[in-house]
């Protein structure tokens, strides 16, 4: 089915019967002042090589260029399709451990992010597979539910820090079964959990979650990180955490426990240094499973046929210059009506027109090939030089968008994909121009922006499993955010009440002080030589209570700077 990117351009096809109107006036008048000079035949014998039937030939040629230019610049297109790829991979799920204890140091940077290095460069080296990431903590949840979008694997990375949990600990049972539930339904088809972890597993039941994946035809890898000689954990304000009893907190890497689960799980521990070795081990032992036909669904573009029109055009304005109203001598000897003639003059036409086509689509398919070589920097290149050659195409801007989010230059790309969906009349591409702003958002925090994109790709798409998860994890996020926020201003209210409030107490205390000592003075005023015993007694008296109950402030205060806060749970690491 044919459509027309831009039809408003089409009402400028009814100039043409404008036109043709003012030709038979034009020719009326012309015929009108001949009969002047005398009759139709008398005026043939004086003009004989002059034709009645080339000069409407001619008009009809122009008018018909002009016809079709007008429909090429409206941008015919032949509809849009959704195709299935079929490519061989496995499907892999990443658990990554985000407790407290991933902060510690003994690897560099720090566990946490040397194991979002690994998952980075795990995520570079799947090509045709799918992948899933669970973080986990004391709890799990899914932070990228099962997919070939690599480039949002990358961008989910970047937000992972330990607050996306509150509840600390580390339950590696939780994070199996929560992976073992993310699978899909295919069948025959190679599975995998990985799993990322210092081992330190505070709840248990590892093992039984490990055997029951293997009963399910899923391989537990366990990636360990860390060493087996512990180091503090940093509480982010210069020192480390410590525990309930005032120890300073040494989490060690549990091996033998990440071997037990790897071998009940069917598969292998690997231990995760300041090398690359893990990551290569790793590689070789997927690379051994199982491969099946893994299905991905791509929407193809629209088949555009300005060229086509654009060709014809130029040949109706080519045949119309070579059309003479009086057929010359040597005009008559060539014969360009001839067959021969007409093809020699169509290729001269259509051949490099069709170079000037096939230039601009080259653009779009290398900018493709390079963006899947990862070769980021120069698919954004050859991206804008397509949008300078087509700057109303939804395509060219959705795909220049998904090159300047691969390299995070994200205000620019939210530019394109805010364009991409202005543009873009297919609500499936638009929703996905809209899914891709809102990740970025998400990355930034920008929680309210985030859920509004996620919205509105909703409204376009609202089957999209993705798009609603991201949803409702943005809006929790978006929750807890402001509940934090909201008992920071109640905490800093009420340090401000306390300090108010022992500000006005020692004001009083001084005050009534004063009355004392001036009543002292008045009564040694009044008094003689035998009272002065008694007025310094009682000022040694108020000197002493003064000093006691400076001390007891002193005391209060330091009591409550130095006490520790409770956790909320039994193990915050």
């Amino acid at each position: 089915m044919m459509r027309f990117e831009d039809s408003t351009y089409l009402i400028l096809l009814f100039v043409i019967p404008v036109l043709f109107a003012l030709r038979f006036w034009m020719l009326w008048l012309r015929r009108k002042a001949l009969r002047r000079w005398g009759g139709k035949e008398l005026t043939l014998r004086q003009m004989p090589d002059v034709s009645r039937h080339r000069p409407m030939i001619k008009f009809c040629l122009l008018m018909g260029a002009l016809a079709l230019m007008i429909v090429m610049i409206a941008r015919p297109q032949i509809g849009t399709k959704v195709s299935n790829e079929k490519r061989n991979g496995i499907e892999a799920i990443i658990c990554m451990d985000i407790s407290n204890s991933m902060l510690c140091e003994d690897v560099q940077p720090s566990r946490l992010d040397k194991s979002k290095m690994l998952v980075e460069n795990m995520v570079e080296h799947f090509v045709n597979d799918k992948i899933g990431l669970v973080v986990f903590a004391g709890d799990a949840f899914t932070q990228l539910p099962i997919t070939a979008d690599y480039v949002s694997a990358k961008m989910f990375l970047q937000s992972i820090t330990p607050s996306l949990i509150e509840e600390q600990g580390t339950d590696i049972a939780r994070a199996i079964e929560l992976a073992q539930n993310s699978f899909t339904k295919q069948r025959n088809i190679g599975r995998a959990i990985i799993v990322i972890t210092d081992g330190e597993d505070h709840e248990g039941r590892a093992m039984e979650a490990a055997k029951a994946a293997k009963k399910a035809g899923i391989k537990v890898f366990i990636l360990g990180v860390g060493s087996g000689k512990g180091a503090p954990i940093p509480n982010g304000e210069g020192g480390y955490m410590i525990d309930n009893s005032g120890n300073v907190v040494m989490t060690r890497l549990n091996e033998q426990m990440c071997r037990d689960i790897a071998s009940a799980g069917s598969g292998t521990y690997i231990h995760v240094d300041n090398t690359n070795e893990a990551q290569e081990r790793l590689n070789s032992e997927l690379a051994k499973m199982q491969k099946s036909e893994v299905s991905s669904v791509i929407y193809s573009e629209y088949d555009e046929q300005f060229q086509v029109v654009g060709l014809i055009a130029i040949l109706l304005l080519v045949l119309e210059v070579l059309v003479f109203e009086a057929k010359p001598s040597y005009q008559k000897a060539m014969n360009l009506f001839k067959k021969k003639h007409l093809v020699m003059v169509a290729m001269l036409v259509l051949v490099p027109a069709a170079s000037m086509a096939q230039n601009d689509r080259m653009l779009i398919r290398q900018g493709n090939r390079q963006f899947h070589s990862q070769q980021y920097e120069k698919a954004e290149a050859t991206f804008r030089k397509a949008v300078a050659v087509k700057p109303n195409n939804p395509e060219v801007q959705y795909n220049l968008g998904c090159a300047l989010m691969a390299q995070q230059k994200d205000s620019m790309a939210i530019k394109c994909f805010q364009r991409a969906g202005e543009l873009q009349p297919n609500k499936l591409r638009r929703a996905q121009a809209y899914h891709n702003m809102g990740v970025i958002f998400q990355q930034h925090k920008q929680w309210s922006e985030a859920i509004e994109a996620y919205k509105e790709s909703l409204r376009m798409n609202p089957k999209d499993n993705e798009t609603r998860y991201n949803l409702a994890l943005c809006m929790k996020q978006k929750k807890d955010n402001d509940k934090n926020n909201k008992n920071k201003d109640k905490n800093k209210d009420k340090n401000k009440e306390q300090n108010n409030k022992d500000k006005n107490k020692d004001n009083r205390d001084n005050k009534d002080k004063s009355k004392d000592k001036d009543k002292n003075k008045e009564k040694d005023n009044q008094q003689q030589t035998p009272q002065d015993k008694m007025s310094k007694e009682n000022a040694e008296q108020l000197l002493n209570a003064a000093m006691q109950q400076e001390q007891a402030t002193q005391q209060r205060l330091k009591k409550e700077q130095t006490q520790p806060r409770r956790s909320r749970h039994q193990k915050n690491w």
